[in-house]
């Protein structure tokens, strides 16, 4: 159960039955505007594609049309900050990972950061999901994890990447 009401509120699990009905496939995407979520483009196939508003290939996002209208606090990620992200189980079972932001990559001429990362337990069916700080405010939509030696490094895009490519369709999540 997620403890934060605004996340409750805006938290997609993504589901999909694939191959007959034999494999399936699990992300999880977030509310960012009303009416507007956001996942990875990676994710599309666990999407109806009439509800696709667009897709950035370039930085594994893909936003969608939802009737949810209930968008969190965002706030930037802080190096040493404590942070949550929220992923789907192979059983539908929310999972839950802590950890810490290592890092913030930037990228030239870049307006907003490229992405964050963060040392936690995060793994399939958390793509697309939400990273919170300890305030509960969403800083991060989770795109890929790597193991390297004895930890796991999360990869996320803050929201302010997030926004930026949001935009790049004609429509605004502002900045709360």
């Amino acid at each position: 159960m997620i403890a934060q009401p605004d996340i409750a509120a805006a938290y997609l699990p993504l589901h999909a039955r694939l191959h007959l009905g034999l494999d399936s496939a699990d992300g999880a995407a977030v509310v960012i505007a009303p009416g507007i979520a956001v996942t990875n483009a990676h994710n599309a196939n666990l999407l109806n594609p009439k509800i696709v508003i667009g897709a950035r290939a370039d930085y594994d996002l893909l936003f969608f049309r939802t009737a949810r209208s209930a968008a969190p606090q965002t706030a930037l990620p802080v190096i040493g900050e404590s942070v949550t992200a929220y992923g789907q189980g192979a059983d539908r079972e929310l999972r839950v990972a802590h950890g810490t932001v290592r890092e913030i990559k930037t990228c030239p001429g870049c307006t907003a950061p490229a992405y964050f990362t963060f040392v936690g337990n995060a793994g399939p069916g958390f793509s697309g999901g939400p990273v919170l700080d300890d305030s509960g405010r969403l800083v991060g939509i989770t795109f890929g994890y790597k193991d390297a030696k004895s930890e796991r490094l999360i990869y996320a895009y803050d929201m302010a990447r997030v926004r930026a490519e949001l935009e790049a369709f004609g429509h605004s999540a502002p900045a709360r």
